[in-house]
């Protein structure tokens, strides 16, 4: 027997309406934590998920701001962490270690002073120990190459000498960041790196606090 079909009368029928509603992210109805409850915390534990979800596109608009010129360097910080990323990527290093290359220097904006510090809180939950002390501690590793010509102690990091991931950081610098300052270098575009990006910030690897 066959079926009955309705008869669509207008295209519009098939089309969602452009005005259609979208519910409001819920929010919990405190004013201060005193007087919070668990039922509060219930909506914002649901509702902070979504919220994680937009962490790649924060960091990728963040990264962005870097595209400016920096300081009288050769490249501005965009290009040369593009390109510290790119080497280490070409040497068949992991995804996490590539990331870590690429968002290195990511807090030149912020914290122009301790740009270190942004960047290693920004990948710590993502992160091994080893990398995420590399990334922490990596200027004074940098300063081997750079700190005699500007008053500095050149040997600066040997205050490190005997940590577990010396040698991994200073690595990272000869090989990857000290030397990623050319211009003419090929170097991959910021759309290259986003597939891995996303994958890398997609689950925390350790929680940032501990339960009391």
């Amino acid at each position: 027997m066959a079926t009955s079909l309705k008869p669509v009368e207008k295209l519009a029928d098939f089309q969602t309406p452009r005005t259609a509603e979208i519910a409001p992210p819920r929010a919990a109805e405190f004013t201060t934590m005193l007087d919070s409850s668990p039922d509060q915390w219930k909506v914002i534990t649901d509702e902070f998920p979504a919220y994680f979800r937009g962490l790649p596109d924060r960091v990728l608009t963040h990264f962005k701001m870097l595209d400016e010129p920096y300081g009288g360097y050769p490249i501005n910080r965009y290009q040369h962490c593009l390109q510290t990323a790119t080497r280490a990527f070409k040497d068949g290093q992991d995804e996490e270690y590539v990331i870590c290359a690429l968002l290195h220097d990511i807090g030149d904006t912020l914290c122009s002073v301790n740009h270190a510090d942004m960047a290693a809180a920004i990948l710590k939950p993502f992160v091994s120990d080893k990398n995420h002390w590399m990334i922490e501690n990596h200027t004074p590793f940098q300063g081997y190459y750079y700190f005699h010509h500007i008053g500095l102690d050149r040997h600066a990091r040997e205050k490190f000498r005997g940590h577990p991931a010396f040698e991994h950081t200073a690595q990272f610098c000869h090989i990857y960041d000290q030397n990623s300052f050319d211009p003419n270098y090929a170097t991959m575009k910021l759309e290259d790196f986003e597939p891995m990006l996303r994958r890398f910030f997609e689950k925390p690897k350790r929680a940032t606090f501990k339960k009391i």
